[in-house]
């Protein structure tokens, strides 16, 4: 770390770089629900809690579509590209490395959740919560099942997670990123971790959301 670095509470990790096979390899981050897009949506939720950095790991090509103000955002991707989350948040802590602030702690999010504002407020609070001898607090779904990628761990905690990893997390389950942490898991609604993988999904989101869905293949598919 720089000499020069200060310590923020909170930084963020946007993954926003997967394929999308499920939605025709549309760009998922730059789909609009409600209004803006799910990237906008989580930077807005991350600068919301005073994050800092917020550093996106996907493709800088999109950011021009994302809907809102970029400035202090930035992008990193994997090397080579389409390595999986774990890669993109590998990438995006040894960006860090050298930056001037350095955040206790990192919020981890996947950006294909539309209730991800919500999500991170919960986290933020939570967080406030756990004992000295935890490293982070994941939501859960509503069947109970840890969403890993709707956490914040202690950046310090990641940081040696990643270390342990072969080929810089290359198509790594994101447990194991995470499997030698000490994670409370807590149950969250399903509107702040159900997240858009087909159109089905975009479609009942963008009707949770009050939003005309009828042709929404076809318009994302002209975008």
């Amino acid at each position: 770390m720089s000499e020069r670095s200060e310590t923020k509470r909170h930084g963020a990790i946007l993954l926003a770089g997967g394929r999308a096979s499920r939605v025709d390899g549309a760009t998922k981050p730059l789909f609009d629900v409600g209004g803006r897009t799910l990237l906008g949506a989580a930077v807005e939720a991350v600068r919301a809690v005073d994050a800092r950095p917020i550093t996106v790991a996907g493709p800088e090509a999109a950011a021009s579509d994302v809907g809102v103000d970029l400035d202090g955002v930035d992008f990193v991707r994997e090397d080579p590209p389409f390595g999986g989350p774990v890669a993109g948040g590998v990438a995006a802590l040894d960006a860090w490395r050298t930056g001037d602030v350095v955040p206790e702690w990192t919020f981890l999010l996947a950006c294909d959740v539309p209730g991800i504002g919500a999500a991170v407020a919960r986290l933020a609070q939570d967080v406030l919560l756990l004992p000295g001898d935890s490293d982070g607090v994941c939501l859960a779904d509503a069947s109970g099942r840890p969403q890993w990628l709707a956490g914040v761990y202690r950046t310090e905690a990641l940081t040696r997670g990643a270390a342990a990893l072969d080929d810089r997390g290359r198509d790594a389950p994101v447990r194991a990123l995470v499997a030698d942490l000490a994670i409370a898991v807590v149950r969250a609604p399903a509107d702040e971790t159900d997240d858009v993988d087909t159109w089905e999904d975009l479609n009942r989101a963008r009707a949770a959301a009050g939003q005309d869905a009828y042709d929404t293949h076809r318009t994302e598919e002209a975008r």
